[in-house]
């Protein structure tokens, strides 16, 4: 029932996630959503959001924003990291991951998304056929909206760790 929902990973930040297996394991583009996924909702691109996107840019990423803000929003986080961006783009609509997907030259099969929300952000890109990272959010500050979905996302979270830890023991059982 939730499984359109499910992430196919979860980690406790984007600042975590091995980015280096990630490209080992083919994948070349990076999608990320911002608020609260790399800044504080509304803020601006820090030290650390800058250092970890241009550190993968290095490393061979290409790099799109891919946001429901406003341009000039994503605009002025953008400002000392020139990704490529996609604004107001009305995740979970497929279109905007598909455009941004376009504008890096990758495809679903290298590209992977990350963000702070199931029913935008992950829903969204497993719709458009990405692998997805679900990430804890970073700031308690959300608009309205967003903190009425929390309240739902926790039941989505509880039947998805449920879901993992039946697949884990199937696994280590040799179960289906």
């Amino acid at each position: 029932m939730f499984q359109r929902f499910y992430p196919d990973e979860c980690a406790d930040s984007a600042y975590v996630i091995d980015y280096k297996a990630l490209y080992k394991q083919g994948y070349r583009g990076l999608l990320f959503d911002i608020d609260n996924t790399l800044v504080a909702h509304g803020a601006d691109a820090d030290d650390r959001a800058t250092k970890l996107l241009n550190e993968l840019k290095s490393m061979g990423f290409r790099i799109c924003l891919i946001s429901n803000n406003k341009e000039e929003r994503v605009k002025r986080f953008n400002k000392n990291i020139g990704a490529k961006y996609v604004h107001k783009a009305n995740k979970p609509s497929t279109k905007s991951y598909i455009k941004a997907m376009k504008l890096m030259d990758t495809d679903t099969n290298n590209t992977v998304f990350i963000g702070d929300q199931l029913f935008t952000d992950v829903y969204g890109a497993k719709r458009a056929g990405l692998t997805s990272f679900f990430v804890k959010r970073i700031g308690p500050k959300e608009e309205i909206q967003i903190v009425l979905k929390r309240h739902l996302e926790r039941i989505v979270l509880f039947f998805y760790r449920r879901h993992k830890r039946k697949a884990l023991h199937a696994q280590k059982t040799g179960k289906k």
